[in-house]
């Protein structure tokens, strides 16, 4: 099994709101390969983590680096934290101490060509966070008309050249399969024009982020998986989300926003928490990350 683990984003902030000084529940939403969660585990030694991803890659990386030294005191689960209360409901825990949600992307899927995800390379256009259900991308730019195509890069990559890239994509696939990231990329670099290549990063990024969120449905479903989180949290306890980019990002604060304004929760950072500069040089990756945290106001205690 490979020692090459993912690198996780601001964990100090982040450990600084979660870890506990008493036996306590924390529920890790998005385990990837547990490097949130080792440091849970180490920092705060009465607690249990429960965590979830749908790679099951990930997954074995993560039982295996974590059962080494903390076998008895975490337990790791194939589930999509959309399922949150049922899968709860099957363990028999009602309630949760604190609970992370790491959203986006890790250093693991788009450093693997076969997963799709990234623009470097030629790797089947797959994207699909579990590679053993769901639709992929190549499904998808395929078969979706130029309107579905054009409103997905419009909200999901808020691309400006959309349309143009829309066009390229609905000529080519004419002509031959887009099945690989290369082939994408081709298209979209031949669409945009060349004086906006320059500067912003490379020029399929959005298209290729706008595709990963319909893959994966990852803003459709965002909003309730946060407020299942929240509603699971014992009063008293904490949830941080750490988000990638600004839809996500929106979703995260405006849900926040509303239980702070209905006296469930106190909002612990008012405005997200950005990595240090030093970070982001170590990390390219943490750039973009942003987090958010709120606490259950101990006068709330119901379901919905």
């Amino acid at each position: 099994m490979t020692e090459d683990f993912h690198r996780p984003v601001m964990v100090l902030e982040t450990m600084s709101h979660l870890l506990q000084d008493r036996p306590s529940i924390h529920l890790d939403c998005t385990l990837g390969d547990g490097g949130h969660a080792l440091e849970v585990l180490r920092r705060s030694p009465e607690t249990f983590v429960i965590g979830f991803d749908v790679d099951g890659e990930a997954l074995s990386v993560a039982k295996e680096r974590l059962d080494r030294e903390f076998g008895g005191r975490f337990l790791a689960l194939k589930a999509d934290y959309r399922r949150l209360p049922e899968v709860l409901a099957g363990l028999g825990v009602p309630r949760v101490d604190t609970v992370l949600y790491d959203l986006g992307v890790s250093s693991r899927q788009l450093d693997s060509p076969e997963r799709g995800f990234s623009y470097w390379g030629d790797g089947p256009l797959d994207m699909r966070m579990d590679p053993e259900k769901g639709t992929t991308a190549r499904d998808i730019l395929m078969t979706y008309s130029g309107e579905e195509l054009a409103r997905i890069l419009r909200d999901y990559g808020e691309e400006r050249f959309a349309r143009r890239i829309v066009r390229e994509i609905l000529k080519v696939r004419e002509e031959r399969e887009i099945d690989t990231a290369d082939v994408l990329v081709d298209i979209v670099k031949r669409a945009i024009p060349v004086g906006a290549r320059t500067g912003g990063g490379h020029p399929a990024r959005k298209t290729f982020q706008a595709l990963r969120i319909e893959v994966n449905n990852e803003l459709g479903l965002l909003q309730r998986a946060i407020l299942d989180g929240f509603y699971h949290l014992r009063p008293g306890g904490v949830m941080a989300v750490l988000s990638y980019h600004s839809l996500e990002d929106r979703v995260v604060k405006s849900t926040f926003r509303s239980l702070s304004e209905s006296g469930e929760a106190r909002r612990v950072t008012l405005k997200p928490v950005t990595p240090e500069a030093e970070e982001v040089e170590t990390n390219p990756r943490a750039r973009s990350a942003k987090l958010r945290v709120v606490k259950r106001e101990m006068r709330h205690d119901t379901f919905i």
